[in-house]
């Protein structure tokens, strides 16, 4: 009887250390247990960005997606979301709630550059990841003063070299025009310019116009630049002010050659607004499948795309582009919470995160969402692309706008 009990002992106490040694192995940080994961997010549903809202209600659905699906690593996601009404002072504030009251692991794709550098200092403090931000400046690529931020998208600095680039191969005698908002996201357009034309800046930039966000309207500086006349419109703002300058330039009769920042694309939240008819022609780059491009109809990537969006969020108009912009950042989020593992801590999805070298099949093929720990700019590649009325069609080669650092 005394050998069984001290044989039941042995096997009880090598249980307990097996047990203890598979518990060990997980490691988790704030936001995570065996069946969760807190996600925050910080969104602009209201104010003059509003039309982005729909960015995070897509990733609203997404979630609930993955979630449907068994969650990742058998962990459901909880995805909370807060509206900044794209005001820094408020994303400061939603910031705190969301990493000291509500304990999120991260805040993932926060949108708009203000807001965003308004929590930045705050967020590498805390020390907890602001992951794949939804802007495209520069200051998101800063490992050695920021190592807790990163983007996602290209940054604008690059996009306007590759502006730039085709400017000085296809109309090198050219003089610009240029429209751009007064903040970090303007100003790095307005030095990626600066990297190509160099010496040129000056003599071929005949107009250079900022507006501030608060402004109700942008329609008189379009006028103002109108007079200058240049042969080239450099339209650099977000899609309210966007849509303004596109449907003024009409107004006017004015037909400059157009030129139109990334972020303000979308068919259904700029141009459709703007009239399509007006928009017809406007060159931009992009990096990501245009959803209402038919040549990409019998792609997987956005099959799996249209699916979801059926299922999951059947009342967004089809023609906006923000919901691709979410399904891109929640796909590559997902990917890297995958890689986690169990050791679901702040310190290793840092880890994770810059070590990547993946595709998204609703990206453009054959960009690569790729980053080191001195390379936080995940996505440097483009393709220019012209809209057609309906559509934007992409042509020429892929550019790499990869700024020197």
């Amino acid at each position: 009887m005394a050998l069984i009990i001290r044989q039941l002992a042995i096997l009880s106490g090598a249980l307990m250390l097996f047990v203890g040694s598979a518990s060990a192995q997980k490691l988790y940080g704030p936001g995570v247990s065996d069946t969760e994961i807190k996600i925050g997010n910080i969104m602009p549903y209201s104010g003059p960005a509003s039309a982005y809202g729909i960015i995070g209600k897509t990733m609203s659905a997404y979630f609930r997606m993955i979630n449907d699906n068994g969650g990742i690593n058998g962990r459901k996601i909880n995805f909370i979301s807060y509206d900044d009404g794209y005001s820094p002072p408020k994303a400061v504030e939603q910031a705190r709630r969301l990493v000291e009251s509500d304990e999120v692991l991260l805040v993932f794709a926060p949108l708009g550059t203000a807001s965003n550098a308004a929590i930045q200092k705050y967020m590498n403090t805390m020390r907890v990841p602001q992951l794949f931000v939804l802007s495209g400046a520069s200051r998101w690529g800063e490992p050695e003063h920021f190592p807790w931020t990163i983007g996602l998208q290209p940054n604008y600095r690059a996009e306007a070299r590759v502006y730039a680039t085709y400017i000085l191969e296809q109309y090198p005698n050219a003089k610009i025009g240029i429209l751009y908002q007064n903040d970090d996201f303007g100003r790095d357009y307005m030095a990626g310019l600066k990297d190509v034309l160099r010496d040129k800046y000056d003599r071929m930039v005949i107009a250079s116009t900022p507006y501030e966000t608060s402004t109700p309207t942008v329609d008189s500086l379009v006028v103002a630049i109108k007079t200058a006349n240049p042969d080239i419109f450099l339209n650099i703002a977000t899609s309210k002010f966007a849509a303004q300058a596109i449907k003024k330039i009409a107004e006017l009769n004015w037909h400059p050659i157009h030129i139109l920042t990334n972020i303000s694309v979308s068919v259904g939240a700029v141009l459709r607004p703007a009239g399509l008819d007006n928009a017809k022609g406007i060159l931009s780059a992009g990096f990501q499948m245009d959803v209402t491009d038919p040549q990409w109809d019998g792609q997987p990537g956005m099959q799996r795309f249209r699916t979801f969006m059926a299922r999951y969020y059947p009342e967004a108009d089809r023609s906006e582009g923000g919901p691709m912009v979410a399904f891109n950042a929640s796909s590559a989020l997902v990917e890297v919470l995958k890689r986690c593992g169990d050791n679901v801590t702040r310190e290793n999805v840092m880890k994770v995160v810059t070590d990547l070298d993946f595709e998204i099949d609703t990206l453009v093929p054959g960009i690569r969402i790729k980053t080191s720990t001195t390379d936080f700019y995940p996505i440097e590649q483009f393709r220019m692309m012209r809209f057609t009325g309906e559509w934007w069609e992409l042509f020429g080669p892929i550019l790499d706008g990869h700024v020197e650092r």
